[in-house]
């Protein structure tokens, strides 16, 4: 890992100067929190090296899912995110996401949802991709349609009718699908998309995508899981089109390539893609066509050649009759399918339940993933990095203001200069 040091950072300087890339002062932090310290007497695990996709090194492998908060008005983020990401960020994951935010206001999962689909909704975003590149952090941002899945109250609600009218914000009347077919009973029900619906919504993710490329964000992720819109096209239970997008599994996955062609054409060649997925849809046991690991597995080889970088697999959420299968990181064996598939030819990351830094290494020493992400963990501790390192008995960089009262006076500034002349993250 070849670390770029900052002109403001000086080991003999009497004072920390501040970081260069905001319109405030705030310690630069040349080497980025949640860095290995070099010289370990048992080496640095795989969990705590360095990863470089396309043009970005992130200095470990915990990166932060995207997790919904569902506390905005218009799509515009609010203080709650300034908090609630920062204090996450500022503490080192090697990639920390922001929440999915929907490319336009039709595509929004509930009225609370966080939007992109205007340069104000871009700029709003702008204060987080500051914050995360002046502590040397890399920061994301998750793309989504809702799809048959929109209009809906808040998850942490219980009313029996989940869809949000008019007259409380919603839009039921503008909640689309491939085809005219509810979730389940207590969903809206969605239109059939046209084909110059497919054709608007295309345009949607690229014009997101371009808009996540100049407010800064490092790196962007499709949402194809959980059956919002990317995810019910290409399963055959809520897809059952008889035209170019339907019908045949190449068919059923075209409207998501484009998707993806579109977002790619306006990110730099040295920006990474990501691309979540509902690796199965859990019906197995139903005797009807479902979308199955072998579909992700094959699907996960076709979205490499098209410019995805990294595929993230979940599971479930676009049938109703899923039978979840709920178990120690439950959801493990699916990356480890398409790792034993695709070896290096696809960067592949695991969820589920991942909650201490021996499961997050196993994960990866045994060769199941190359990354892991934490969604839950975080949300109870957002000094999870310090606390799996903690657990893997590794030593890493701490924020200056963070560290110097737990490690002691001065000697966050040495930790530093030893990596910064020794590259952070070897061995």
């Amino acid at each position: 890992m070849t670390i770029t040091t900052s002109t403001m950072f000086d080991i003999e300087s009497p004072r920390v100067l501040g970081a260069p890339s905001v319109p405030y002062y705030i310690p630069d932090q040349p080497v980025a929190a949640g860095t290995a310290v070099v010289g370990q007497s048992e080496g640095i695990p795989e969990l705590f090296k360095p990863l470089t996709i396309r043009g970005v090194t992130f200095q470990n492998r915990i990166f932060v899912s995207p997790m919904a908060q569902y506390s905005v008005a218009d799509g515009f983020p609010s203080p709650w995110h300034t908090a609630y990401i920062g204090g996450t960020v500022i503490r080192g994951p090697g990639l920390t996401f922001v929440e999915a935010t929907a490319v336009s206001p039709a595509g929004r999962v509930t009225p609370e949802d966080t939007g992109i689909w205007s340069d104000a909704h871009a700029a709003a975003h702008k204060p987080f991709t500051d914050l995360a590149h002046s502590q040397n952090q890399k920061i994301g941002i998750q793309l989504v349609h809702g799809g048959r899945k929109s209009s809906v109250q808040t998850l942490w609600l219980a009313h029996p009718n989940a869809t949000v009218p008019k007259d409380a914000g919603g839009w039921p009347d503008q909640i689309y699908a491939p085809s005219a077919i509810r979730y389940a009973d207590y969903m809206p029900m969605p239109k059939e998309m046209t084909r110059e619906d497919i054709k608007t919504v295309v345009e949607e993710f690229r014009a997101a995508a371009r808009r996540a490329v100049e407010v800064g964000f490092d790196v962007v992720e499709l949402h194809g899981a959980h059956g919002f819109l990317l995810s019910s096209f290409i399963s055959p239970t809520s897809n059952q089109r008889t035209d170019e997008y339907g019908g045949s599994w190449d068919n059923r996955i075209r409207f998501n390539l484009e998707v993806i062609d579109a977002v790619r054409s306006v990110m730099p060649e040295s920006m990474p893609l990501f691309y979540r997925i509902s690796a199965t849809e859990y019906l197995e046991d139903l005797p009807e066509p479902s979308w199955k690991i072998q579909d992700t597995v094959k699907f996960a080889e076709i979205i490499s050649t098209h410019g995805v970088d990294l595929i993230d697999l979940s599971a479930g959420g676009n049938d109703s009759r899923q039978e979840v299968r709920l178990g120690h990181l439950h959801h493990v064996p699916f990356a480890q399918a398409v790792k034993n598939a695709h070896g290096d030819r696809l960067v592949v990351g695991a969820v589920g339940g991942i909650a201490n830094g021996n499961d997050a290494q196993d994960v990866l020493s045994e060769g199941k993933a190359d990354v892991v992400s934490v969604g839950r963990y975080f949300q109870k501790n957002p000094g999870a990095v310090w606390k799996f390192a903690e657990d893997l008995g590794v030593d890493i960089v701490l924020p200056y203001q963070i560290e110097w009262p737990t490690v002691g006076r001065g000697e966050s500034v040495q930790r530093r200069a030893v990596a910064l002349l020794f590259g952070a993250g070897s061995e």
